[in-house]
């Protein structure tokens, strides 16, 4: 061991530590020589822009997606050119088309954001072995070790730069990109862009923080600024100056690290983690005021059997269940119930959801306007065969196997249940309700990407990954 540097490795948060002593602090690093590059690309207004690429008679006029039953409720997304005019998020749409007359208003089309997003992240996953989506328009990408491969001493703006051309060419869509040393300062990078690419160069971490609020750091809340501010707090520039024994002692392990983070000691490789989810839910506005309680109730049991059947597909099951509901004066009744053993059966969950709903409008004659349902408390599912023949789990995870398949192979309506089939035969226009958010979760996009769960299953390793990037990037350079 002599002559032998050694650094000690501990884990805080599921970030790895590893590095020397540095005001009675160890501070992150990943060894001598490797110098930590990791890339948020974001989409630009994601919303309003796909709205732009699926109709190029808008581009440079102001648009905004609207949210609600119609598509005229709130403003979800606004281009740069609606933005000019003070059209911003969460506005009312009629507040919108007053302050921007002119202006285009759209409807949502989620089913056209989802292939979009698909298409970039294909895209994306060809720069690099490792890609980590973080919702439907942006992902990180770990560029770490490609100089010696791919960049050459170039540095990775060009690399970065042929990304961003490259989704605009393709798809249409224009995205902004931060590079930094951990995925926290990669995603601040692009904030700052925001249009465009920065890189925060190694080792000017903190003078670039040093003016940057607190509350643009992913995981600052209300509630986390509004204590920081209590302690003088308004920079990353006046986090470095306060002793680090302060933010340990008033928010723990995170305060040590946002003074890391503040001082541009913390360098975070990035890592892709594809965990069981914590809650199955479905919120829906209904076409129309519904004011036949009978026939909310047929909805309510059979989206709990869409989302019962999505539970054990992943195999899951919940101990948890909640039921809200809002009336058409926007006055609202929730219950849930808590069930002694984790459940994954419909007969047993639309009971109690069923009784839940019969509870909660017994004393209203207000017409129903939204409904949303959720699962939670969630653990897993055991389908092992037991010694003495299938359990439960067993037999219903076989059948939703089989009716997966069955799906796949012939269509969505070819299975369906006799709750599910009545409320489709009593209202064709809720077929197939859209769902109000059109986000992915990430272990659905890593399996559409590389079609399991396990990001490291079925591909090559590493070297060749970036090889196969390297020619790539000669191809398109020469």
């Amino acid at each position: 061991m002599v002559g032998m540097k050694v650094y000690a490795i501990w884990k805080v948060d599921s970030l790895m530590f590893t590095g020397e002593s540095f005001n009675g602090f160890t501070w992150l690093g990943m060894g001598e020589g490797k110098d930590i590059r990791i890339l948020h690309v974001d989409g630009d207004s994601f919303f309003a822009s796909c709205e732009i690429a699926l109709n190029p008679a808008l581009e440079g006029r102001p648009v905004w997606v609207g949210g609600g039953r119609h598509g005229d409720g709130i403003v979800i997304a606004a281009n740069r050119e609606a933005k000019k005019y003070g059209v911003q998020t969460g506005m009312p749409c009629y507040e919108a088309k007053r302050l921007c007359p002119h202006g285009v208003l759209c409807k949502p089309h989620y089913e056209e954001y989802r292939q979009i997003s698909e298409r970039i992240f294909r895209i994306l996953e060809e720069y690099s072995p490792v890609l980590v989506p973080l919702s439907i328009d942006e992902g990180f990408l770990d560029l770490t070790g490609m100089d010696a491969y791919v960049w050459k001493g170039s540095g990775p703006l060009p690399y970065v730069r042929q990304i961003v051309e490259r989704i605009w060419v393709e798809v249409k869509i224009p995205v902004s990109a931060g590079i930094g040393s951990s995925p926290l300062l990669a995603k601040l990078a692009t904030d700052v862009a925001k249009p465009g690419i920065l890189e925060v160069p190694s080792g000017q971490e903190k003078e670039f923080l040093e003016d940057k609020p607190v509350e643009g750091l992913s995981g600052v809340g209300e509630q986390r600024k509004k204590a920081l501010n209590a302690l003088g707090v308004h920079t990353f520039g006046d986090v470095a100056k306060l002793p680090s024994v302060v933010l340990r002692q008033r928010f723990g392990i995170w305060g040590q690290q946002l003074w890391l983070f503040a001082n541009g000691l913390w360098k975070e490789p990035l890592q892709l983690e594809v965990s069981d989810r914590t809650v199955i839910s479905s919120n829906t506005t209904l076409p129309y005021d519904e004011p036949d309680y009978e026939a909310a109730l047929m909805f309510t049991l059979a989206e709990t059997v869409r989302l019962v059947g999505q539970l054990r597909r992943e195999g899951l099951q919940a101990r948890e269940v909640g039921l809200a509901i809002r009336f058409n004066d926007f006055t609202e009744a929730a219950g849930k119930f808590r069930f002694k053993h984790p459940q994954f059966r419909n007969s047993v969950i639309n009971a109690v959801v069923e009784g839940i709903f019969r509870d909660l409008v017994s004393k209203q004659v207000k017409p129903i306007r939204q409904i949303r349902l959720a699962l939670w408390n969630l653990s897993r599912l055991d389908t092992q065969p037991t010694l003495w023949g299938g359990t439960y789990e067993e037999r219903w995870g076989a059948l939703d196997q089989a009716i997966e398949k069955l799906v796949q192979q012939l269509g969505k309506q070819v299975v369906t249940t006799g709750t599910q089939l009545a409320w489709e035969q009593r209202s064709l226009g809720m077929k197939n309700p859209k769902p109000k958010c059109p986000f992915v979760p990430v272990r659905e996009l890593v399996v559409k990407l590389w079609g399991t769960s396990d990001s490291t299953e079925g591909e090559a390793p590493w070297i060749s990954v970036l090889q196969k990037v390297s020619k790539h990037h000669k191809a398109k350079t020469l």
